[in-house]
């Protein structure tokens, strides 16, 4: 799996542009603020349906255009994909696969599989489980369409649950209604957590691969999934109903998938809650690069890696074990500046245009 080329117009501060990339280290240079991490997220965009910073989709629009677009050429062992996304200031955005639109984001999912990094990423140490459950989330979906569907139909049930515990009159009434939703869950959170603490069983071994390469084997992760301890629908229904006087008084579902968790260890110490910045980011960045193998595992094809101004963060060392890294996947790395003597395809942006 590989992007090709990506044509972009009235995207961010690319007017209409087509950039071409190689098949290993693609190395996307220029100065703060000419678009590099536009370029990144553009492609972000066409593997998840989504961007990794804009909370509102209209924002990548250029400046007062009504009307902006992303096309990107994908090359798969079944042959060329094109995903195009059509962004608009008065309609939702338009998805469409070789001209055919989709109906739901879900259809997308898996058909360009990528893995992000940016500095910003050390949440996922640092930060709420909230943060780590959408590093797994995103992983999952692009893996399994199931998984994404599962998850949809589970915060779906999991909203109305609560807007009933925030509205209700009548506790028996309530009791009634929470008892469909309670059915419901335990399915979604069984099936959900399965997938879940597989991922993480699976990502461990490979994190730890990772992060004694980056570290020289002076320091070892170990990941644990947190989550519910149930594994059977009646075991979570019982469960549910068991925090109801809980919920009742807060005025939210307390149990859950929704509130499952990662532990993050270095040599046997939480690094979420003692580790230092540098422990913390080499931590991240270990088990976003471990994600790589998982996806390949599930799908037989390496996935894009996108590296989003990672280099500055890193002492030489490991900036030269991350780019030795990335001949092992297609990458797009974006720096102000690439000093490494190592085979590459070199982009140079200004202004969101290409400098030849």
């Amino acid at each position: 799996m590989r992007v090709k080329k990506i044509e972009l117009y009235n995207y961010r501060n690319y007017m209409l542009n087509q950039i071409e990339f190689g098949d290993g280290l693609n190395v996307i240079e220029g100065q703060n603020a000419q678009g590099k991490t536009n370029l990144i997220e553009a492609v972000y965009f066409c593997a998840v349906g989504k961007s990794f910073r804009a909370t509102r989709e209209k924002e990548v629009l250029n400046w007062d255009k009504d009307i902006a677009k992303i096309r990107l050429t994908l090359e798969k062992e079944i042959g060329t994909k094109i995903i195009e996304i059509i962004f608009s200031k008065s309609q939702k955005k338009t998805v469409k696969i070789d001209g055919i639109p989709i109906k739901k984001i879900g259809e997308l999912m898996g058909e360009l599989n990528a893995v992000f990094f940016a500095p910003d990423e050390l949440k996922l140490i640092k930060e709420s489980p909230e943060d780590r459950r959408r590093f797994m989330d995103v992983s999952l979906s692009q893996t399994y369409k199931d998984y994404f569907y599962t998850l949809s139909k589970y915060n779906k049930i999991l909203q109305s649950r609560n807007k009933c515990l925030k509205s209700y009159t009548d506790e028996q009434t309530l009791k009634q209604m929470l008892c469909i939703y309670d059915a419901q869950m335990a399915d979604l959170c069984v099936k959900v957590k399965k997938y879940r603490q597989n991922f993480i069983e699976k990502l461990a071994p490979y994190a730890k691969m990772v992060h004694e390469y980056l570290t020289d084997k002076k320091e070892t992760i170990s990941l644990e999934y947190v989550g519910i301890a149930e594994n059977t629908n009646e075991e979570v229904k019982k469960a549910l109903l068991t925090n109801f006087e809980k919920d009742l008084k807060l005025g939210y579902t307390t149990y859950g998938i929704h509130r499952d968790d990662i532990k993050v260890c270095v040599n046997d110490i939480d690094v979420r809650a003692y580790g230092s910045q540098g422990q913390q980011r080499t931590c991240a960045l270990s088990m976003k690069l471990a994600e790589l193998e998982i996806i390949r595992q599930n799908t037989e094809a390496v996935p894009v890696l996108l590296l989003d101004d990672v280099l500055s963060e890193l002492d030489d060392g490991r900036k030269l074990k991350l780019i030795k890294f990335c001949t092992k996947a297609q990458t797009l790395l974006t720096c102000t500046e690439f000093k490494f003597n190592v085979p590459c395809t070199k982009i140079i942006i200004e202004k969101g245009n290409i400098v030849d």
